[in-house]
Parts: structure tokens; C-alpha cells; sequence
């Protein structure tokens, strides 16, 4: 299995997808940007650097995740067969493993001493708590202070695991502006700290570079799977996992992709939803990328909303967005109760409680599957599991019993 290769919808040399991508950033930046880009690209040539990493997939985080036959969902539904690539089994609940213990030993090569991050649901700050622990570094979470009060068990393990949580109260409080207060945190001290990027956004090389450290999802589903699926099916809010997923498959043109992004309260009301391209997303160029970001005809970002947290960013990986514009991948939304049932039927169906972020793409597999012939494929990427949801769900689904409990701890503890 080889982790870098290229596909004809790859970036150019600056990073460029077409008209997506590229870099646009502070001067000050660029010398820590191309000294990323070169590490990058030798990293890329390194045989010793892809057998650690390869030995840390299997033994750290208990790669490969099974590729499951969801033979009672499959049945309800009465279509095409359904395979689950359950990340969620992954050490710390979520895909985003792959990527942060990845670059984690890219920096540690580089020589850096310090993590910092910027994560939405949590699971992207869980896993970079996680490596860092594991190698060593300093480490610092930003995150949005609507998002701590959401996703509090992730929080509560960063924390645990040595991290330093900073709840950004700037803005909407969610994953946009925890971006840029990592991104100022990077500019202040360039030269010891390395900036671990949890999506597939921002400046070159970051597009591309968590584009290949997540590759091992569709790479182990090529190798599970004993005949070519029809269907792939991911969630997408910057886009990595939808991108580990699709990537080893994209010059294959007879398998067809699906991209579900956050319907919110529909597509129809601005700030009610993060569809940047089944929504009204505009080209522009914000936190160093250009791409589709919902904002206003001045380019002021508008506001997301979303059930799921890592879903609520306002702008879209550069890859999807050239892949959009290609018709490579189609790109459709789910409602928050499209995914609240999607979360509901899985777990009954299967025993399988799948993250909020999943629950979108089981959702629009719900609607495609009975579309399809019986002897069509669908894999569909359960990029995390749904413990850190629990303050969300429990809320939505069992409101009454929730808060009562929620309630008498606080009476009985206060």
C-alpha cells in the first residue's frame, strides 16, 4: 500500500486546484510555510518516514478499521448493499487520528517543541492532545466557546491528556474563529511551533498534505472490499474525511461520490445552515485558501449553524471545491433532523452510534440505498463515533429525562 500518489485532480505545485487553493498569507508566515512545504515533500520521498507512520497506523491506532456489512440497515431499506468503514473504532473515536499522529511525527522531524490547533467537534483536538502527549510536545486547543459548551467531553479529555483548552469568545465562537486565534498564536512564534491543521483548508501544503495522511480510509477500503463499490458516501465540513474516502478512487470515473454538508434548518436560511455549495457559498479568500465560503455580497462571513459542530465551518476544502465545480463528486445537505433519524435508525439497526458529522451521510444513504439495485455497492464513511455528542443528543432525543438528570447532579453536587 503506498500512502502518496497522485490522482489528475491534484494541486499544481503552488497548490492550486484549478481555481481553488493556493496560499495567501501573512509575509511573516511564509518562511514557516515553505519550510513545511519542503519537509513535506521529503517526507513524501522517505521510505523510513511511511514505515514509522504505517507502524504507528496498525499499532497505536488499531488500523485498519473494519469495512462492515450493514446487513440489518441494508434490509430496512431494501436497496443496495451498505458497507460502514467504521472510523469510529479508531484509538480516540474519530478519523482525525490519522492525520494528527501523522503530522505529530512530521514535526518532530522538523524539530518543533509545540503543538497548536484548532478544532470544532473536539475530535480534532482529542487527537492532537493524544499525540502530543505520546511525543512529547507543548500543546494548545483552541476552540470556540459555543463549541466547549457542546462538545464538554472532549474538552474534559484534552485537558486530562496535559493540553491547554482556550475557549475563543471572538466572533461566532465556533470553529472559524477558533482558526484564526491559532493562526495568530502560529504568527507570534513561527520558529518552535508547528501549527497541526485538522481539515483539508487553509494555505498550501495543508490541503494536500491532510489529503494524504487520510488517504489510508479509501486505501484499506480498495483492499476490503472484493469488488469495486458503486457509491462512496462521506460527510463534508472542511472535507478530510469525505477526501481520505474519495481519494484512491477519484481516476476511477465508474465509481460515483457524495459529499453531504450541513443542512442546519435548511438551505434557504441564511445563518441556519454551512452549505457552502448546495447553499449559497461565493468564491473567496479567507484564512489563507480560496474556496466556496458563505459570506455576504460585501465578503463579510455570515454565520453557520449546524447540529453537528464539526460541520459548522463556513468554508470548504479547495479540493472539494475544484471537484465541484468538475461535477467529479456530487454535493448534496442533510438536515439536522434528516441526521437526528439518520443517528436514530443506525443505533437500532445496526448498535452502532455514529458521531452527528456521520449521521449526515448515513442520512443521505437512507434516501439514496432504496434508489438502487440490490446489486449495487455503497460504502459510506462513519468517520467517528457518537459518545462526545452525548450533551447534543441526549438534549434532542430525550429532553425531559436529560435535564431532570442534569438537574438533580447539579442539586445534589452544588
Amino acid at each position: 500500500m503506498k500512502l502518496f500518489f497522485q490522482t489528475k485532480y491534484d494541486a499544481d505545485k503552488d497548490g492550486h486546484f484549478g481555481d481553488f487553493g493556493g496560499r495567501y498569507m501573512p509575509e511573516v508566515l511564509v518562511p514557516a510555510l515553505e519550510e513545511l512545504t519542503r519537509a513535506y515533500e521529503e517526507i513524501k520521498r522517505d521510505k523510513v518516514f511511511e514505515r514509522e507512520l504505517f507502524k504507528l497506523y496498525k499499532d497505536y491506532l488499531g488500523r485498519p478499521t473494519p469495512l462492515y456489512l450493514a446487513e440489518n440497515l441494508t434490509r430496512h431499506l431494501g436497496g443496495a448493499k451498505i458497507y460502514l468503514k467504521n472510523e469510529g473504532l479508531l484509538h480516540t473515536g474519530a478519523h482525525k487520528m490519522n492525520n494528527s499522529i501523522a503530522q505529530a511525527l512530521l514535526a518532530k522531524k522538523m524539530g518543533k517543541r509545540r503543538l497548536i490547533a484548532e478544532t470544532g467537534a473536539g475530535q480534532h483536538g482529542l487527537a492532537v492532545a493524544t499525540v502530543a502527549a505520546k511525543f512529547g510536545f507543548a500543546c494548545t486547543i483552541y476552540m470556540g466557546a459555543k463549541d466547549v459548551a457542546r462538545q464538554q467531553p472532549n474538552v474534559f479529555f484534552m485537558k486530562q491528556l496535559g493540553a491547554e483548552v482556550v475557549a475563543v469568545e471572538e466572533g461566532t465562537k465556533t470553529l472559524k474563529d477558533a482558526v484564526n486565534m491559532a493562526i495568530k498564536d502560529w504568527l507570534a512564534d513561527p520558529d518552535d511551533s508547528y501549527f497541526l491543521l485538522g481539515s483539508t483548508v487553509g494555505p498550501h501544503p495543508y490541503p494536500s498534505l491532510v489529503r494524504d495522511f487520510q488517504s489510508i480510509i479509501g486505501l484499506e477500503v480498495k483492499e476490503q472490499l472484493t469488488k469495486r463499490p458503486d457509491y462512496l458516501v462521506a460527510c463534508v465540513g472542511g472535507g478530510s474525511n469525505a477526501i481520505g474516502l474519495f481519494n484512491a478512487f477519484l481516476d476511477d470515473q465508474a465509481v460515483k461520490m457524495i459529499g453531504v454538508e450541513a443542512g442546519g434548518q435548511g438551505v434557504a436560511k441564511i445563518g441556519q445552515h454551512a452549505s457552502r455549495l448546495t447553499g449559497r457559498g461565493r468564491l473567496g479568500v479567507v484564512e489563507g485558501f480560496k474556496s466556496y465560503f458563505l459570506q455576504d455580497k460585501e465578503g463579510n462571513i455570515q454565520p453557520t449553524a449546524s447540529i453537528s459542530a464539526g460541520l459548522d465551518y463556513a468554508g470548504i476544502g479547495p479540493e472539494h471545491g475544484s471537484l465541484y465545480e468538475s461535477k467529479r463528486v456530487q454535493y448534496t445537505q442533510a438536515t439536522d433532523q434528516e441526521a437526528l433519524r439518520a443517528y436514530q435508525l443506525l443505533a437500532q439497526k445496526e448498535g452502532i452510534l455514529a458521531a452527528l458529522e456521520s449521521a449526515h451521510a448515513v442520512a443521505a444513504v437512507i434516501k439514496l440505498a432504496p434508489k438502487l439495485a440490490k446489486s449495487k455497492t455503497i460504502v459510506v464513511n462513519i468517520s467517528g463515533r457518537g459518545d462526545k455528542d452525548l450533551f447534543i443528543t441526549a438534549d434532542k432525543l430525550d429532553r425531559k429525562n436529560w435535564r431532570r438528570y442534569l438537574k438533580n447532579q447539579a442539586e445534589n453536587n452544588g
